[in-house]
């Protein structure tokens, strides 16, 4: 495939560029860094370049010694799974990512496509699984940098209820209308409040920001800007991580907590840019951070190992 690829290189309060296909990542990356990689909108039966995507998340989980995996929902395609028994957990998550590199734990949210099934079933797999990791429909997470005392908090929420007409729909309806989105709003912020994080993340599926013509002003892209944009730039959130739209992006709108879309780990849409793009790929990949005490490293990686980007935050 041919990426229609879009970056835009500034220094502000971050640096970023791109590396040749040939270098080595993990050269690039501290030794004493945290890394983790970011994928999302998956499970296709290994069809649309899933199981390509695979190969590469494995290789590369390699060479960078990757912690654990982050997957920012939308995990199984068209409708969710209807009980942990579903055989889409094999064919489309236990099969395809089956390599020794990918035996790491897999944070999880849903996304919009879970919500057709049975949401509780992707919660509940987390009990007879070693590796995927669900333990709510939104939770959080405290990792501890190497050789530091500071921690990176990583807070996993579920986006689905915060989008209104969610509710009058025949297929998201019934499952989003069993949640209370004022109690998850009220735990996000106290969440966040904490003022003992290095750095503090935010993992949700849909985006606030995204260049696609057809979802920049979705209905469901300002819904989530307005629920979370406030909350989250209040908090100091270092950054916003999402999917949903099937590309690779980072923008920086006002406000200076970054948004990065990892949802191409299977197919690849045409994606443009906004005005505060920095980078928009449409590419078959997925995003690695590399995060120490004194900054964050974001790479994004296309399904042929080609380092397409990376920005690096820094305090």
């Amino acid at each position: 495939m041919k990426y229609k690829l879009i970056t835009l290189f500034v220094s502000l309060g971050f640096v970023s560029g791109s590396l040749a296909q040939n270098e080595n990542l993990s050269s690039k990356l501290s030794p004493d860094a945290l890394n983790f990689i970011v994928l999302g909108d998956w499970g296709r039966y290994g069809d649309d370049h899933q199981l390509q995507v695979a190969q590469q998340l494995a290789k590369t989980s390699k060479e960078i010694h990757a912690q654990f995996f982050i997957s920012v929902g939308d995990n199984f395609y068209p409708k969710g799974v209807a009980s942990i028994h579903d055989a889409h957990w094999h064919y489309s998550f236990e099969d395809i990512y089956k390599d020794f590199a990918h035996q790491k734990e897999w944070y999880g949210i849903l996304g919009n496509h879970d919500y057709m099934g049975n949401p509780d079933a992707q919660v509940e797999y987390t009990n007879i699984s070693r590796r995927w990791v669900m333990p709510g429909r939104y939770y959080t997470k405290d990792f501890k940098l190497k050789g530091q005392d500071e921690l990176l908090q990583i807070t996993f929420i579920d986006t689905n209820p915060l989008i209104p007409e969610f509710y009058n729909n025949k297929e998201y309806g019934p499952n989003v209308m069993t949640q209370d989105t004022v109690a998850q709003i009220g735990w996000l912020k106290e969440t966040i409040s904490r003022d003992d994080k290095a750095w503090k993340l935010v993992v949700g599926h849909h985006p606030m920001f995204t260049g696609s013509e057809k979802r920049r002003e979705g209905y469901d892209t300002r819904s989530i800007r307005s629920s979370l944009r406030g909350i989250l730039e209040s908090h100091k959130v270092d950054a916003y991580i999402a999917g949903h739209d099937h590309s690779l992006q980072h923008l920086l709108p006002e406000g200076g907590m970054h948004h990065f879309v990892s949802g191409s780990a299977s197919e690849a849409t045409e994606v443009g840019m906004l005005p505060f793009t920095k980078f928009a790929a449409q590419a078959f990949g997925f995003l690695v951070f590399s995060v120490t005490s004194q900054k964050i490293q974001v790479f994004a990686i296309s399904h042929s190992g080609e380092v397409l980007y990376d920005t690096t935050i820094v305090r």
